[in-house]
Formats: structure tokens, sequence, C-alpha cells
């Protein structure tokens, strides 16, 4: 009996102190359980010391034990942060401390995250102004507009306040690369050759409308390789980081000068043991395996993966904005975050989509992780159709290697976090045909 009428004194209670309540267990909750799977992975980072046999040839103990060692500091550094975070919001929401911090300013802030992916701390500081510079030029002219938007709107401002965010992200999309990329990292096309003619064969096979290739010089802030494609229509370029291809890294260069081997083909002349050391320290990969990676990305504009995306999102954009209209008007929702004689719109759209909306945004999170998953199979699996799959397998462990990424995860772990198969899962399916 004491519970329900425990249950029983809380639904008496007025709605604003509900709201209150059920957005910090929600928190809480969340906080919990993330720190729960994080300890899971810890423990796996923690026990598993040796190479799997699938990684045997290519990834070396010392660079499996860096990942790891790597992998546990992160996690450390994690759980203090994300325990800091969520004991800094708690006091943040139970003092007040929103709305002073609305009648002291409005809201000003920037964020710049400093880590060993930086070269030097000038370079930080330089790369962080010009984030925030860039960051306030197209934040403020956007956020202006979309409050004058649901302010002017009338009942409908839903539907335009939608259709203002599409097409802001359609803008962004189409400049991004010309013209806000460059200003961080230096593209340059790739010099005809061997590579960029496979490429072109490639993308013709398969009906891709490439107009351009590009290297991006991405050591520069980050050893983590990628590559990806952008643009609409029949304006489709490819950009690959400097990181992915093993004759554009800076790091194989200083490899080679302080090991001492002469730049001569395949390292003739050189002794064994310098070579094996040079192969397990070197980042990128050969042109058969950037190709095959390519396959991939490749696979997710033939296979629609970016049309499915851009749909899925402006789906929920729609819904968002719609639930938005439906809750604005709800006085006990400012009135839970102390907002008694005032309903500003910033502060609705801080309260609805950051608090009320987070149970929707955590299932929302996790299904688009299990998509994301699907679509990542599907791409390798395009990729073994066009014959990479053996120079598919190589290549994920060496890029693997070269992001520190560690290859053995906890199940629920990576089932909740990872929108990439684990390592060991998309080798697994690609193994059956490797020979192909």
């Amino acid at each position: 009996m004491g519970m329900w009428a425990s249950l029983d004194a809380m639904w008496e209670m007025p709605a604003e102190k509900r709201i209150f309540g059920a957005v910090l267990l929600f928190s809480w909750t969340v906080y919990l359980w993330e720190t729960f799977l994080a300890q899971r992975q810890r423990r796996i980072y923690k026990t598993t010391t040796h190479v799997p046999l699938e990684l045997g040839q290519i990834m070396d103990s010392e660079t499996f034990e860096k990942s790891r060692l790597y992998q546990l500091d992160k996690s450390t550094f994690s759980f203090w942060s994300g325990l800091y975070s969520e004991i800094e919001g708690t006091l943040i929401l139970l003092f007040g401390g929103i709305p002073y911090l609305w009648r002291l300013s409005g809201r000003f802030c920037g964020y710049a995250g400093f880590g060993p992916e930086y070269e030097t701390l000038g370079f930080f500081m330089k790369d962080a102004v010009k984030k925030f510079i860039v960051t306030q030029c197209i934040l403020l002219p956007v956020s202006s507009l979309l409050l004058y938007i649901i302010k002017i709107g009338g009942d409908y401002f839903f539907i335009y306040a939608w259709l203002f965010t599409l097409v802001v992200s359609l803008v962004l999309v189409t400049i991004y690369a010309d013209y806000i990329a460059p200003l961080f990292d230096k593209f340059t096309p790739l010099p005809e050759g061997k590579l960029k003619q496979e490429i072109e064969v490639m993308a013709k096979s398969i009906d891709f409308p490439l107009t351009k290739v590009y290297v991006v010089e991405g050591s520069k802030r980050s050893s983590h390789s990628n590559a990806y494609f952008y643009g609409f229509f029949k304006n489709k370029r490819i950009v690959l980081f400097d990181t992915l291809l093993e004759e554009y890294s800076v790091l194989n260069k200083a490899i080679l000068e302080e090991s001492g081997m002469e730049a001569r083909k395949d390292g003739e002349g050189d002794s064994e043991e310098i070579k094996a050391n040079v192969k397990n320290k070197k980042q990128g990969c050969k042109n058969e395996e950037v190709l095959a990676v390519l396959g991939h990305e490749l696979g997710h504009w033939k296979l629609g993966h970016t049309v499915k995306n851009i749909i899925i999102s402006q789906m929920n954009s729609f819904l968002c904005f719609f639930l938005f209209a439906v809750l604005i008007g709800r006085k006990e929702l400012f009135s839970a975050f102390g907002f008694y004689n005032s309903q500003p719109t910033l502060i609705g759209l801080l309260i609805i989509f950051q608090f009320i909306f987070s149970p929707y945004n955590e299932v929302l999170s996790f299904c688009l992780t299990v998509l994301s998953r699907r679509f990542e199979f599907q791409a390798d699996a395009f990729a073994k159709k066009l014959g990479k799959a053996k120079d598919l397998y190589s290549a994920l462990i060496k890029l693997n290697k070269d992001n520190l990424g560690f290859p053995v995860s906890d199940w629920l772990f990576s089932m909740w976090h990872y929108s990439h198969p684990p390592l060991l899962e998309r080798l697994q399916a690609l193994e059956s045909s490797k020979q192909d």
C-alpha cells in the first residue's frame, strides 16, 4: 500500500513538478545505462590483451597494445567527464540555472575540444577561432530567422519552420565542401595517374557521375583516415584524406627517414627486420585497398542510402516541429523550469527539443544506429560484387589500426553505440568471398 500511496501522491503534485521530476529521472536513467554499457566495454579493454587471429598478419602486438591503452584512457576520461556533466546539469536545473542565465545575458556560448588529434597548441587555437567565427556566422542569422518564422508563422508556423530548416540544410550541404571545409583544410586535385584512372573507371562502371577527385590534407589535425563523396545530381566529387593514401602519408615519409630505409622500390636492399618494422608502422592503404574503400562508399550512393537518410531526417524534423507547435503553448512546461511569467520562444525550443523529446531522441538514435549498421553491411556487400572483398578486408584492418580503434567489442555496448558494425563482424561477412 505504501508504494501505491506514494504513486498517488506523485500524481497529485502540480503538473510542472511532475514534468521536472520526470526530466531529472530520465536524465539519470540514461546516464546510469550509458555508464553500465561503458563499464562492460572497459572490461573488454582490460581482459583482451592479444591480437585476434583474423588481424595477426596486419596488426602487430605493439599497435594492438597502443590501441588498447588509448581506449582505456578514453574510457576513464569519458567516465569522469560524463559524471561531471550530469551533476552540473542536475544542479543547474535544481537551482534555477536556466532562468538565471536567461536573465543574466541571453545565451552566448562556444565549445572546442582540445585533444591529441591536434599537432600543436597554435594550430588548435587557430582552428578554434575559425570554428567559432564560422559557427556564429551561420548559427546567429539562421537562429534569428527561425525564431522570427515561429513568431509570425501563425497556426502553421511548424510547416514554414520545417521548410526553412530543409532549405538551410541543403544549402549547407551544397556549399560546405567548396567554401567552408577549405577554410580548415587544404584540398588539392588528385594528380593524373593509375589511381585516378581506376577511380574514374569504377565510377563509370556503376554510373556514378564523377566530376573531380580531391585529396584533403587531414593529417594536420588527425591521423584518422576517411573518404567521402558529395554533390547533387550530375556533379559528384570524391574526397580522399591524405592519411588514407599510403604514398601521400606524411607519417610514412617520417618513418622511412627514421628507419634509414632508402626510397628504393619495395625497400630493396634493406634488412628484413627494417622492412617488417616499417610495414607494421606504415599508415594508409595501397591503391587497390583505396579502391575497395571507395567501392564501399559508392555502394551507399548506388543503394540509395544517402537519399533514405535524408528522407528519414526530414520526416523526423517535420514531426519534431509539429510536436513543438502542439507543446509550445503549455504553460506548465515553462513553469517546470522556472519561467512562471514568460514563455520565451528560444527557451521553449531548448526545453522541448532537449528535455521533453529526450526519450524519443534516445529511441530514435538507437533505431538509426541499427539502420546504419545494416547500411554498412549492404555497402560492404556491394564492394564484394565489384570484386573488392579481399582488398576491403585488409583495408578495414589497416583503417582500424590507423584510427587506433579497438577491434574487440562488448555485444551490448556495440549494439547501442556503434553506427558501424564491429570490425570482426565485418571481416567475417567478407571472409566468405575474399577469393571472389
